[in-house]
This record gives C-alpha cells, structure tokens and sequence, in this order.
C-alpha cells in the first residue's frame, strides 16, 4: 500500500458523532464490548460509556446488523415531560410517595407494547383484531394468560397507538383513582372531617396536620403500589411463553439518549432508576434482551443502593462499562483510514503510514497522540482529522503537523469537558481556566493555591456555579480546623473523576488518571498522599501549561 498520495483538504476518516459519522457502518470497529453487547448468551445489558465513548456508534451498528429484531424506544417519545409535570404528581412527592411503582409499570407497559407491535405488525383495528385472535388460539388452555388478555382490551383500540399516547392513557387512569380518592374526607381528631380534594388541588401537602398527612399517604401509597399491575406481569409470562416463543423471534430493544433534556434531572433519575427495575424484571424472558445506553456520571447518580430495595449489585453485574485501549483505538483508526483512502483513490493499511516515523527521540507519534486524549474513540478521531486537516495533503504528516494540529484540538477537547459537565456544573470551565500559563507537574502547595483562586469564584456575582461549589467547599467554612482533604477532597475529585487533572504519590510514581486508577480519589487515604498534581495533556494546551520535565 502507497502511503504518498494526496488526501485533499476535507479528507477525514469520520465524524465526532455517531449521528453524523458518514464511516460509521463502512469502517466499524467491532471491539470486545461490541460482541458482548450483541450477544444472545451474555446478559450484560446496561452499556455505560463518558461521552464520546462509542454507545451510540455501537447500538446503531447493532440496529444496522440485525434490522428486523431491534426496537429502537426513544426516552423523548414518550411524553415524560408530561406525566411529571402533573399537579398530582408534584403533590404525591410533597408527601413522600415513592411513585417508582407507576414508573416501573409504565416502562414495563411500553416495552410489551413495541415489542408486540413489532412482532404482529400491528399498525391497524384489523392487525390488532388478528393477532388477539391468534394468542387467545395459542393461550386457550391456560386461564391465567387468558385472565392476562384483558389487560389488553382495557385500553381498546389506544393500546396500539404511539408510545406517548399510551404513556397518557394510563397516567390519565392513575390520575382519576387519585382524584376520586380525594374527594373523600378524612378523618381528623374528634368529630371533625376536612376534604382531601382543596388541599390536592393547591399543589400541596404541607397544610394538614401530621394525623391526617398519614392518613392520605396510606390511601394514596395504596393506589401507587397497585399500579404495579398483576395483569401486566402476567402479560410478561405470555410475552415470554407465547410471543417470543422461539429463537427466530429474538429481539432486542434499544434504549438510548437518556442523558438528554427531556425531563427534570431529579425526576429523570428517578425514571432511568425504574427503567432498570422493569429491565432486570423482564430477564426471564428469553428471547429478548432490552439494552440501555447511559452515561457513566449518570449511571453514578442513580444511588440504587438506597432506592432499588438492595438490587444494585444485580444492576452492576449485568452493566458494561465501555473502556477502550491503546491497540483498540490504532486498529479503530487504521480501520477508518483504509476505508477513507481507498474512497480518495490512494488506500492506506495503518495510520502508522501517514504519521511521522518513530524514532528515539520523540517516540511513536500516535502514542503521542494517544496520550492527549481520554482514551474514547471520539478524541482521537477529532486529532487525527486536525492533523490531517493542517498537513499538505500528500505523504507523511510532520511533528510540526501535530504540535500545530494540537492547539485547536485541545481547545475543542476543553470546550467539549465543559458541554459534558456543564449541566451539573454550572460554569465549570472558568474553574478550569484558574489553571492556565500553570507548570506541571505542581505541589501540593502550588495546587492548592490554585484551587483557592477557584473557591474565590464564590464572590463573583456573575459566577453560576455558586450552589455545586459552595457545597464542595462548605466544610472551609463550618470546621476551619478541618484537614486538607476535607477542605480540598470534594473539588479536587470532581475535578479527577472528570479527567481534568492526574496525581501522584512519591517521586517516582507514574500519573494516575481516572480512566486506569477510577476509584482513587473516593478514598481520603489516597488524595493526602498524593504529593504531585498535573493537568491532563489533552487540555494542556488550550490552558497554555508547560510541562517541567526536571520536576
């Protein structure tokens, strides 16, 4: 293979975005996690993955291979922003009313339904009235599926519309049992009696005395918990037995962009919580397998431990998370470039074809490359079209390509870690900006200096991020003579678990970053150890740090 022909000016060997990568399927890397993600046998279903670190490039792959048994459900469609949005529901939260039994039901009632939707073809009153005849044929000797069937036939001919109108259907059924259970009266102390029905309608609970608060929550608690609907896990057992009886008729269902803005994140927690209690529910069924794509901070925040009655440990065993090394990102990339060239006319074998050779002063120009990256296929796509986008166009970039190259793929790399924290962090970047014209590696002490001018932000009237840092900081303020990791720990392991800085401990010591050591900085043992602190290379050169290498 030739490695001297010319490239053009919009060469490049796909885009940053699964959405918008034109190579995707051409030049798709099927990695470990991609085979384990399609696999029929392995039950590992919960793809967690930073941005950019390939879920949606590998469901889309898995929709692309196997087009008639995947059900692409789409978070958005589904009209959670409305269900949350109810008086009732705001009022239900007021008086502590764990609503996951709603939620689970839901999840559950929209999976059957695409998946039965799919399976029949059922788009018309006539394919509907087709296959209920078909099942209750094959379910006739069995009186609980039959008994099951009518759940079916509760919502008639709604059953088979769009997943939001059937998301309403039934929020609208929770809601009339709400509301008719509030126009009762409630008993009170003596003789006396209050109408539940005012006090729902104000949108809140905080008005009645502590008697009658317990009352109304067992009557409503009562309600919630009977949404888990027998019938509807009976429907399971025939969606199981009946349904997808058969090998042929396996299917997978496909859950992506949960990390979007489609409802408020307190209630999105919660939902994506109850998404995987309804996923680990419908494992006894075997022919299918539901997959969910999450991201990995998301995935942190969901605190299954105290709201999944003790299942977090069945969730994280059946969770992948997506991690890509060295030789998986060279094969990726080399994969990419033979398809892009033999398109330009001149085909290339590897990317080591086109970089600078290696030589013992500067090394391997893609482990260069590598190293200013956090190790996700979106990184070093992005680094690699910078370069190819600077250099002539013909033959075998330079260093100079790359050092060049290297400026504004770290600027983006610095914009593109404020995007992903932003939500949750509010102006982050301007705590990453107290870093600039920094040498590295620093001390302790010329690290904690810098953090301080961070905390000084807190003065700053214009600064948004006042309330997340502020609570990072408080123990400065409640407990002056606390130590410095319980000063510093908070901020100093957002900023670690994010990718943003490294640590090391003893002279010697290799930088630790998130991505090969992701619990150090949990545990206080280790952040008072560490005695050296450096920014991470992707971002050096957007904050213009120099490296010291004598330190």
């Amino acid at each position: 293979m030739t490695s001297s022909g010319a490239r053009g000016t919009n060469f490049s060997i796909g885009g940053e975005q699964a959405e918008a990568d034109p190579l995707l399927m051409e030049a798709f890397y099927e990695s470990d996690d991609y085979r384990t993600v399609s696999s029929r046998e392995d039950p590992r279903c919960f793809v967690i993955a930073r941005t950019g670190g390939g879920k949606s490039a590998l469901l889309q792959r898995l929709e692309e291979e196997n087009p008639a048994h995947v059900v692409r459900v789409a978070p958005e469609d589904l009209s959670l922003s409305y269900i949350t949005n109810l008086g009732v529901m705001r009022y239900l939260d007021d008086l502590d009313i764990s609503l996951d039994p709603l939620f689970i039901a839901l999840w559950k009632h929209v999976l059957l339904v695409e998946l039965i939707r799919h399976r029949y073809k059922v788009d018309s009153h006539a394919a509907k009235m087709n296959f209920l005849s078909t099942l209750r044929d094959k379910i006739k000797r069995d009186p609980g599926k039959r008994a099951a069937l009518d759940y079916l036939e509760e919502f008639q001919d709604r059953f088979w519309v769009e997943a939001d109108e059937r998301v309403r259907e039934i929020t609208e059924k929770f809601e009339e049992k709400i509301n008719n259970e509030r126009k009762g009266t409630l008993g009170l102390t003596g003789n006396q009696t209050v109408n539940a029905s005012a006090t729902v309608n104000s949108g809140t609970a905080d008005t009645f005395a502590t008697e009658t608060r317990r009352e109304l929550t067992d009557r409503f608690k009562r309600i919630v918990n009977e949404t888990q609907m027998p019938r509807l896990n009976k429907m399971i057992k025939v969606l199981d037995e009946d349904i997808l009886d058969s090998r042929q008729n396996f299917t997978y269902v496909v859950i992506d962009d949960l990390d979007r803005d489609w409802v408020d994140e307190k209630v999105a927690n919660a939902l994506i919580r109850c998404l995987f209690r309804a996923v680990l529910d419908l494992h006894r069924v075997k022919n299918l397998k539901v997959i969910v794509a999450l991201r990995t901070n998301i995935f942190e925040n969901l605190d299954f431990g105290h709201r999944a009655g003790g299942q977090e440990e069945k969730f994280r065993s059946l969770s992948l998370h997506m991690r890509w090394g060295p030789s998986e990102l060279r094969n990726l990339v080399s994969s990419r470039l033979r398809v892009a060239t033999k398109k330009s006319g001149t085909p290339v074998s590897s990317i080591s074809d086109l970089l600078p050779r290696i030589n013992t002063t500067r090394g391997d120009a893609f482990d260069y490359m590598l190293t200013r990256t956090l190790m996700r296929p979106r990184d070093i796509i992005a680094f690699v079209n910078e370069t190819f986008a600077i250099s002539s166009g013909s033959g075998r970039t330079s260093w100079e390509d790359i050092k060049n190259a290297e400026d504004s793929y770290s600027y983006k790399r610095l914009l593109a870690l404020r995007d992903e924290w932003k939500m949750t962090y509010p102006d982050i970047d301007r705590v990453f900006a107290v870093f600039a014209g920094s040498t590295v590696p620093m001390s302790k002490d010329e690290f904690t200096k810098r953090i301080d001018d961070a905390v000084l932000l807190l003065a700053d009237p214009h600064f948004r991020g006042a309330e997340w840092l502020d609570h990072m900081t408080s123990t400065m303020w409640s407990n002056p003579s606390a130590d410095w990791s319980a000063w510093y720990g908070p901020l100093v392991a957002l900023l670690y678990n994010i990718g943003f800085i490294g640590c090391t401990t003893g002279r010697q010591s290799t930088v630790r970053y998130v991505r090969t050591f992701p619990d150090f900085a949990e545990r206080v043992s280790n952040l008072e150890a560490t005695d050296g602190f450096t920014i991470h290379p992707a971002f050096q050169a957007a904050l213009d740090v120099r490296v010291d290498h004598l330190r």
